[in-house]
C-alpha cells in the first residue's frame, strides 16, 4: 500500500502542472526604439554609456554595434531590459561576418554574454 502512494502522489503533482499558469510570454515585453549600452575597453578601462537607435550603426573603438530590437518590460512590473544584438569589429574584417550575433539581457549580463579579448558590452536600458 505505501508503494501506491508514492505513484498517487506523482501522478496528482503531474496533473497540477498541467494546470500551472505558463511563464511570461513575449507579449508581455514593450518594444522600445533607443537602447543604452554599457561599452568597456579593457585595455585602456574607457566606460562609455552609447545610444543606439534601432537599425542604426554605432561605432566604439573597432567595434560597430547594430541594435536590431530592444524590449523592456512595462511600467508595473519589475525593470529589465533585453537586446538583439549584431556586433561586427574592423580588424576582424567584415567579411567574416558579425563577431556577435544575439540577445544581451540587463538583469541577467552572463546569460548570453559578449565574448572579445578588449571589449565588454552590457545592454542597461531600452526606452
Amino acid at each position: 500500500m505505501s508503494a501506491v502512494r508514492p505513484a498517487l502522489l506523482l501522478l496528482a503533482c503531474a496533473a497540477l502542472a498541467c494546470t500551472a499558469p505558463a511563464p511570461a510570454a513575449a507579449q508581455d515585453w514593450v518594444p522600445r526604439r533607443v537602447g543604452e549600452i554599457q561599452a568597456l575597453d579593457k585595455v585602456t578601462a574607457r566606460v562609455a554609456t552609447l545610444r543606439a537607435t534601432v537599425g542604426e550603426p554605432t561605432r566604439f573603438g573597432t567595434l560597430t554595434i547594430t541594435l536590431r530590437a530592444c524590449h523592456s518590460r512595462p511600467p508595473d512590473e519589475v525593470p529589465d531590459a533585453a537586446a538583439w544584438l549584431e556586433v561586427s569589429d574592423e580588424r576582424v574584417g567584415a567579411a567574416t561576418g558579425p563577431v556577435f550575433r544575439g540577445w544581451l539581457f540587463a538583469d541577467a549580463p552572463a546569460v548570453n554574454m559578449f565574448e572579445h579579448p578588449v571589449y565588454d558590452l552590457r545592454i542597461l536600458s531600452c526606452r
